[in-house]
């Protein structure tokens, strides 16, 4: 680590991150990724690759994950809750006010238009992101030969995400010891990496990890039981706590591997949202910054909207949102916190590295399938019925050149076009 940054200092930037993280979790990735190795240098390159796989490989939202990875790197247990909090807090905000908007207004000319301006820009976060990523990963013809076959395996539905991690894992986990250069440079460890294995900062005992597992494992059941408690196991608020809180750790890659599980259930078995009200949720989540998972907390509100008991139906849909937000993202605390110490030790040695090499080069044909897929609905969003949006096309193009190649600032791009969208609708 070049140089460490003060808390406050930290704090300052993860809020920062909260605010402007927009795009998905490849452009957040990619975001993270310029702000703390290229231009702060707060984090390693290495260590910010091992933690992207190591978090690649959990069930949940990935990006939010690797915020806390990162502020735990920087300032520990505190640093690695403030960095999650503030990676997730503003999204969700902005997602409660766009679910109230949604059910009381409906849909806004000038609203829409700006939606769709942001959709332009989030394609072309998407699209660098991708560049981006695969300079650093696909460094040699296997490398590629994972990407492309991840992506293709994913697009044509052979195999879920947990089956492509686990055989991209085993590739580079037995591969690397009978062929260490086979997935290039990142496979072998430099002196940096060994001496940071061993880095007595991070290191932790057996009693203090039983500790934060067991406050975490608390903190992500007491609303369970306290919903349990006031309303029984039958009543709305605990069956959306226990359902997500499952979906937690059964959901792997991230919110687009999640959205059929759980639009399955929500829709077909427990009748809390619509097929279309769960799309129009995914067009909101991926416009607001934060995780792109914070879909679920759009169900999460629409249900309590639609079943308030004895609450009004705003009270209720905040306390539906609220209870779903907390128990998608807790066990990303848990996870991320009991962890990391261990995974850190784990940089030194061999098999562990090329098992890791091998699935960041997997996740960048994972991302490119997750930008063609949102490509797809941006461009085509009849289903191709009616033709391509050239104008969503146009400013994607232009949002990409000034991301790429104008190196403008990613909050003025994304401004520039929910503001030209919200133009393009009342004619001006």
């Amino acid at each position: 680590m070049a140089a460490r940054p003060t808390f406050r200092m930290a704090v300052k930037f993860w809020l920062k991150l909260g605010l402007l993280s927009f795009g998905g979790p490849a452009g957040q990735i990619a975001l993270m990724h310029r702000e703390l190795v290229e231009q702060k240098k707060w984090v390693e390159e290495a260590r910010f690759l091992h933690a992207l796989n190591f978090c690649m490989l959990l069930p949940g939202p990935e990006a939010t994950q690797l915020a806390t990875y990162c502020g735990w790197l920087l300032h520990g247990v505190r640093g690695g809750l403030v960095a999650g909090a503030l990676f997730v807090l503003p999204g969700a905000l902005a997602m409660w006010g766009l679910s109230w908007v949604y059910v009381s207004y409906g849909a806004v000319p000038a609203v829409a238009g700006g939606l769709n301006g942001l959709k332009a820009a989030v394609l072309a976060i998407l699209a660098v992101a991708v560049v981006r990523v695969g300079r650093k990963s696909l460094q040699t013809p296997i490398a590629w030969a994972l990407a492309v076959t991840a992506g293709a395996v994913l697009a044509w539905g052979v195999a879920p995400f947990p089956v492509v991690v686990g055989g991209a894992l085993a590739v580079g986990f037995f591969g690397v010891r009978r062929w260490p250069e086979v997935l290039g440079p990142r496979a072998a460890a430099s002196a940096s990496e060994l001496a940071g294995a061993n880095d007595a900062t991070q290191a932790r005992t057996v009693r203090e990890t039983a500790w934060i597992a067991g406050i975490g494992l608390a903190l992500w059941f007491a609303p369970v039981v306290g919903a349990v408690w006031l309303q029984g196991g039958e009543g709305l608020f605990a069956q959306l706590g226990w359902f997500f809180s499952k979906a937690a750790v059964v959901t792997f890659g991230g919110a687009y591997a999640v959205l059929p599980y759980v639009g399955q259930q929500a829709v077909e078995h427990y009748y809390w949202v619509t097929a279309p009200q769960m799309v129009d949720g995914l067009a909101l989540a991926e416009t607001t910054p934060g995780p792109l998972i914070l879909v679920l907390q759009h169900v999460g509100f629409l249900a309590g909207w639609a079943q308030p008991g004895g609450l009004s139906p705003l009270a209720a849909a905040t306390w539906g949102a609220a209870m779903t937000t907390w128990v998608t993202f807790v066990p990303t605390f848990l996870f991320i916190l009991v962890g990391a110490p261990y995974v850190e030790r784990c940089r030194g040695w061999a098999a562990w590295r090329g098992a890791l090499a091998a699935v960041s080069a997997a996740v960048v044909g994972v991302i490119a399938q997750l930008a063609g897929w949102f490509a797809w609905h941006a461009l085509w969003p009849r289903g191709g019925s009616g033709g391509v949006d050239f104008w969503v096309l146009g400013v994607a193009v232009a949002a990409g050149v000034a991301l790429h190649w104008g190196r403008v600032g990613l909050g003025w791009v994304v401004l520039a076009c929910g503001v030209a969208g919200a133009l393009s609708v009342v004619g001006l």
